[in-house]
């Protein structure tokens, strides 16, 4: 027999990470496999198949299509791995347990003993189920939108201590919609999002700005792969493996942001970090005259700041949903408080600063005969609010974009 076929098995796979974690574990030939309902039972019946992972919508349809059920598949009534035993039997397995119980155990949160209500009631929310058993929560509650437990009466549940998002809400392209709010749960002590694209759901932004301890989905779907590559080729991946690919990944998807008065040098720092980096760089400002059609100038004479400000948080919703790039954004983009969430939802954001006296002010429309002390006096704050690192611009560009990507390097990983 040739090589034997490993990858990815789903119906619309669009982008996935999954191919560049496999490989990173080992498997250089993994795929992606998208496949119509009516083309799953021939594919499985292919005797080429080393092993398969399995996302929606067929982690149950797979099952009558295995030889063998693992107990713990069984129990879950969800298979997300495929693996040929040495006997030539199909086996369904799920790994997606190991998963979520590492994505758990990494952000701290325990589940024993615990409330737990799961958002709900799919092959995800099945997992979640399972995993909460075997760690010994004291009460499992599944919100789904028409059974007895459902979105409009969870003020019944106030008392849970641990919220588990496993529906698609808030994941890309619709960043920015949120399942529940959480002022609802009073007593949370934990929230676990399984959506990975933006790193910070809303959801997600919520638990941090009240200070409660959260994890995205991102060390479920590296930790699943790795139990699947164990299984596939009957090895041990050794334990900080699982860190060092999300790190990796992290690093990938995360935006650099930089913010800061007119002139500090948003712009010129920004260019020399794109050739640094090889990442684009992305100008808000670009984009808003793009769109309006006329310069930023114009859009104040024509609109009044309110005019720009809807366009700016308009740019920064949508170019905040990208990964991998260097966001450019204006001086007042901080002014409105909802950007924050739209910058910080896959981006680490840098305030450059530089001594008022150094500002240039031309063909800036808030600059120009502005009193930048008081400016500054009004933003500081807001900059200290948005900002994950203050990086000094007064010397060298090259100089502060090479700070920039150091910082980058060792912190946008965790």
């Amino acid at each position: 027999m040739g090589e034997r076929v490993y990858g990815l098995l789903g119906r619309k796979l669009g982008h996935s990470w999954s191919v560049p974690i496999h490989t990173a574990l080992g498997c250089a030939g993994y795929r992606l496999i998208e496949l119509e309902p009516e083309e799953l039972a021939p594919f499985l019946r292919r005797e080429d198949i080393g092993g398969l992972n399995v996302t929606i919508p067929y982690k149950r349809d797979v099952m009558p299509l295995c030889d063998v059920i693992d107990p713990a598949a069984e129990a879950i009534g969800s298979v997300n791995t495929i693996v040929r035993r040495p006997d030539g039997k199909l086996m369904g397995c799920n790994t997606d347990i190991d998963g979520f119980r590492y994505m758990a155990r990494r952000a701290g949160i325990s589940l024993a003993g615990k409330k737990v209500v799961i958002l709900g009631s799919g092959g995800a929310s099945l997992t979640a189920q399972a995993a909460a058993r075997q760690e010994g929560a004291a009460e499992i509650t599944v919100i789904s939108r028409s059974g007895p437990d459902n979105y409009e009466n969870l003020g019944r549940h106030a008392d849970a201590q641990v919220l588990v998002n496993t529906t698609p809400v808030g994941m890309y392209p619709k960043n920015g919609e949120q399942p529940v709010d959480l002022a609802v749960f009073p007593a949370l002590e934990g929230v676990l999002d399984v959506i990975y694209n933006p790193r910070r759901t809303a959801l997600l932004l919520q638990a941090e700005e009240r200070g409660i301890p959260c994890s995205d989905g991102l060390p479920m779907l590296v930790a699943q792969a790795s139990a699947a590559e164990e299984r596939f080729f009957g090895k041990t991946i050794p334990a900080g493996e699982n860190e060092h690919i999300l790190a990796q990944l992290r690093r990938e998807m995360t935006n650099i942001v930089l913010i800061g008065m007119p002139g500090s040098g948003k712009t010129t720092v920004g260019e020399t970090l794109s050739r640094l980096t090889g990442r684009e760089a992305v100008d808000l400002d670009q984009m808003i005259a793009a769109d309006a059609g006329c310069s930023i100038p114009e859009i104040f004479s024509r609109e009044g700041e309110s005019g720009f400000r809807a366009r700016e948080a308009a740019a920064a919703a949508e170019a905040g949903k990208r990964t991998g790039v260097i966001l450019l954004t204006g001086g007042g983009i901080v002014k409105t408080a909802a950007n924050y969430g739209a910058l910080h939802q896959n981006g680490r954001i840098y305030q450059l600063v530089r001594d008022l006296s150094l500002l240039p002010t031309e063909g800036r429309p808030l600059s120009q005969g502005a009193d930048l002390e008081a400016m500054w006096r009004e933003r500081a704050p807001l900059y200290r609010r948005f900002r994950d690192a203050e990086i000094d611009n007064s010397g060298a560009v090259e100089d502060t974009a090479a700070a920039i990507w150091r910082d980058f390097c060792e912190h946008s990983g965790t």
